[in-house]
């Protein structure tokens, strides 16, 4: 995909490894690689969750209430790699109830965690990007 953006937060010389995640973001097609465990976290949301793993590589996905469970700002569709995700608890689905053009896809970002290696695709829903908050 020649449009295609790569960022790694762990650089390697070789392919990706048995324990490596391949995480895009759409619409911006930012691709990131990371080695599962070793990502610092940020502090928002849940460790190695999808908002942690955008903030710690400056991909935008709004989090107004820091990453809480408190809103569905941080609402993603996952289009590829489901199974390799957290299962969805109680908290998030009842804050999910809450969200706009809820699919069946649909996460919060804050509190999806990625659980095994492999190539994830989550699309950042157009009426979700704010792109004047948090200095952005």
């Amino acid at each position: 995909m020649p449009d295609e953006k790569t960022q790694s937060s762990v650089s390697t010389a070789e392919a990706p490894g048995a324990n490596t995640v391949r995480i895009t973001f759409q619409p911006e097609n930012v691709t990131v690689e990371y080695e599962r465990g070793k990502l610092p976290y940020r502090d928002h949301g849940k460790p190695e969750s999808i908002l942690d793993i955008a903030l710690n590589n400056n991909i935008f996905l709004d989090h107004a209430c820091g990453g809480n469970c408190a809103c569905t700002t941080c609402h993603v569709h996952v289009i590829k790699g489901k199974e390799l995700l957290s299962e969805i608890d109680d908290d998030e689905a009842d804050r999910l109830d809450m969200a706009a053009d809820l699919q069946l896809n649909s996460r919060l970002g804050c509190q999806v965690v990625i659980e095994k290696p492999g190539e994830i695709v989550v699309e950042i829903p157009a009426w979700n990007r704010n792109y004047v908050s948090e200095g952005h």
